[in-house]
């Protein structure tokens, strides 16, 4: 993206451009799969806390976060490789800030319908197999949390499960929106395609790290020491 900024002349070999696709759909596709795992490490938290550090793990951890990534890899090879057998027709402009499938294939000069379908399933499997898990583990936290009698059980219960809402409604809202909905060429698509794959993930660090009052203290130190004797 930088670098399409700042040339005059935005081009990109069919090569290349495949090869970004691939990493899109496979950094994307970990992703997903990270957010049911953490879906999963709260609903441990919160139903089994004494038990939350045998049951999470170094091993766990480590073993789910190699399946995350295996499983999306796989997905995006799946993907990718019958596309590079397709034939694309010269000066062509893709309708996107960066090249991803679902552009790519309307500017090729081969049939495309395999590919589409192809990539239809298993961004449903991918999408909604993840999402399955992430709302099983949600329904199970709500089940524990609604047995608390406190309300400040619940409300803190609540509040360690907000954070991770919050990135997975962004995330898969603008995932659905650009990947499972016909193609329109609309501008709006490019700022989803924008949302899920960039400013989410950028947001991420910023709200885990917010949650945490070791984190929130620092901020509130660097505040008072550079802007406080100003005032």
């Amino acid at each position: 993206m930088l670098e399409n900024l700042l040339s005059e002349r935005k081009t990109i070999f069919v090569e290349s451009c495949l090869a970004q696709a691939f990493f899109v759909f496979a950094t994307g596709g970990t992703e997903a799969c990270l957010l049911a795992v953490m879906a999963y490490d709260r609903y441990v938290a919160i139903s089994f806390p004494l038990l939350y550090g045998q049951v999470m793990n170094t091993q766990l951890c480590v073993g789910l976060v190699c399946v995350s990534w295996g499983l999306a890899f796989v997905d995006a090879l799946i993907n990718i490789l019958p596309a590079v057998n397709l034939d694309f027709c010269e000066d062509k402009t893709i309708p996107h800030f960066s090249c991803e499938l679902s552009s790519l294939f309307p500017l090729s000069c081969s049939a495309t319908s395999t590919n589409f379908t192809l990539l239809l399933c298993s961004s449903v499997l991918h999408f909604f197999g993840t999402l399955v898990m992430i709302v099983s583990s949600y329904a199970r936290i709500v089940s524990t949390i609604m047995k608390v009698s406190s309300t400040m059980g619940r409300s803190k219960a609540f509040s360690t499960c907000s954070s991770h809402l919050t990135t997975v409604i962004l995330f898969y809202c603008s995932g659905f929106i650009s990947y499972l909905l016909p193609t329109s060429g609309s501008p709006l698509e490019m700022i989803f395609s924008l949302q899920y794959s960039m400013i989410t993930p950028m947001l991420n660090p910023l709200i885990y790290s917010l949650k945490n009052k070791e984190v929130k203290a620092a901020v509130r130190r660097m505040l008072r020491k550079y802007f406080y004797p100003l005032m």
